[in-house]
Parts: structure tokens; sequence; C-alpha cells
């Protein structure tokens, strides 16, 4: 049995009420479209949806330094875009076969932060379990799973935290090309101690459950009963001009 959140009928943004060729840069900045609506008084009810990337794309933390984190050589050479998320958290690479969840609640609907990682990371681990693969939380805020060997990562999560909000996200990573992280990033400053300095092809695996059992685990996970068929369009868009579309946000750090 999943142990589910609890809170007020919490919404399902189906990505499917999206345009089918949103970018990543609209995708990040809906999530702070919502965050807004929260912020605002306007969002009454956590909502919860997954999305993914059409290409690859490299997404740094609020705090992450380009240079430190990102092989740029690599990036310019295949063409790979590189943007910056507002929660924080190492760099990340999405794309097609890494499923990115997002929370997105109203303060007083969101988990005591000093519980948070644990209110949002061990119902999504359960409810993953539940597809035959054990999966559990390690490190701050990672979810792993373990096999013969040493545990190896699945998802990277962050928040970001306003005074009457809360955005907790992350990536599930399902039919990645694992190799393409080696190339694009670097060793990371900092690492979980269970991490032991193993490479990113060491440390990283799929899940390989495909999008309709994630996003059924997801939504599982936090009781997101009813559906949410809008979506910000005009804040979204002033948000990828005012931000996530500048290579002065991207270029910060």
């Amino acid at each position: 049995m999943v142990t589910k959140t609890t809170g007020r009928a919490t919404q399902w943004l189906d990505e499917s009420a999206l345009p089918p060729l949103i970018t990543a840069a609209e995708q990040l900045a809906i999530d702070e479209a919502i965050l807004d609506e929260a912020e605002s008084g306007l969002l009454k009810n956590q909502v919860v949806r997954t999305w993914q990337a059409t290409a690859p794309v490299v997404v740094l933390g609020s705090s992450s330094e380009l240079l430190r984190e990102v092989n740029c050589d690599a990036c310019e050479r295949l063409n790979i875009t590189v943007l910056r998320r507002p929660s924080g958290g190492a760099t990340v690479i999405l794309g097609p076969g890494c499923i990115m969840w997002s929370v997105i609640s109203p303060f007083q609907n969101a988990p005591p932060l000093e519980a948070i990682h644990a209110s949002m990371l061990d119902p999504l681990a359960a409810a993953l379990s539940e597809t035959g693969r054990e999966v559990i939380r390690a490190g701050t805020s990672d979810l792993v799973v373990k096999g013969s060997g040493r545990a190896r990562k699945i998802s990277g999560n962050a928040l970001r935290v306003r005074r009457r909000s809360v955005l907790y996200h992350g990536t599930l990573l399902d039919e990645f090309p694992l190799e393409l992280v080696g190339q694009l990033l670097r060793h990371p400053p900092r690492e979980p101690e269970y991490r032991h300095q193993r490479t990113h092809g060491e440390f990283l695996t799929n899940l390989s459950l495909g999008r309709k059992q994630i996003d059924k685990a997801v939504r599982n996970a936090f009781a997101a009963d009813g559906n949410r068929t809008t979506w910000p369009q005009r804040q979204t868009q002033q948000l990828v001009k005012s931000r996530y579309g500048k290579t002065s946000w991207t270029e910060r750090l």
C-alpha cells in the first residue's frame, strides 16, 4: 500500500493539456507561473505534473556555477541548450527518457520545511517500488535503486520556497542516454557520501518503466485525484522573456 501525501484535492496537470512542441524554457516557466498563483493566493489546491523535454538540455541549479559544472565546449559542439531553473541543487540534463516531476503547493498545503524531503520523496519512492523495483531515498534529496552492488541514483530533486508557496521538483531517469551526462557535465563540486567519487556512468541508472507507469506512480504518490486542464499561458511567456529565455539569467554565475 502506498502512503500518500495528504491535503486538499490535489490536481493533476497532464502534459497533454500543453502545446505539443512547448520548449524546456517554457516548461520551467510553467512551474514558476503556477508558483506565482500560489504565492498570490489564487491557487487553493496543490498541483502535480510531469513533463519531458523534447531534446537534450542542460539545466543549472539557481546557484550553480556554469563553468564549474558544465562542459560548455561539448554543449556548443553538440548544439545543446543550457538553461537555469529557480530551485537549488546541482546541474542536470533533461531530454527524452528523463521525466521531470513537479509539485506546487500553497504554503498551508505543503509539508513542514524540516520534513519536506521525506514528505515528498518517501511516498514517491513507495509508489515507484510498487512497480517491482525497490526505490529508496538517499542523501539529502535523491532517489536510488539498489542492485547487487552500490545504490545507483535515478532521481535528483530540489525546491524553491517563497513566503506563501513551495515548488518541489526533480528528475526521474527512465530511458535516458546516460553517456550524455559524462559528456556534458563535469564531476559535481559537491556530492552525497553514498556516491563515493563514482563517475556519472557508474553512479546513475535508468528505471526503464515507461512514461505511463511513471505518471501513474507520481499521481498516486501525491493523491492527485483532481484534474487541471488550464495553465497560466500569459505569465509563462512573460517569465520566458524576462528570465528563462535570457542569457543574462542562465550565465549569471
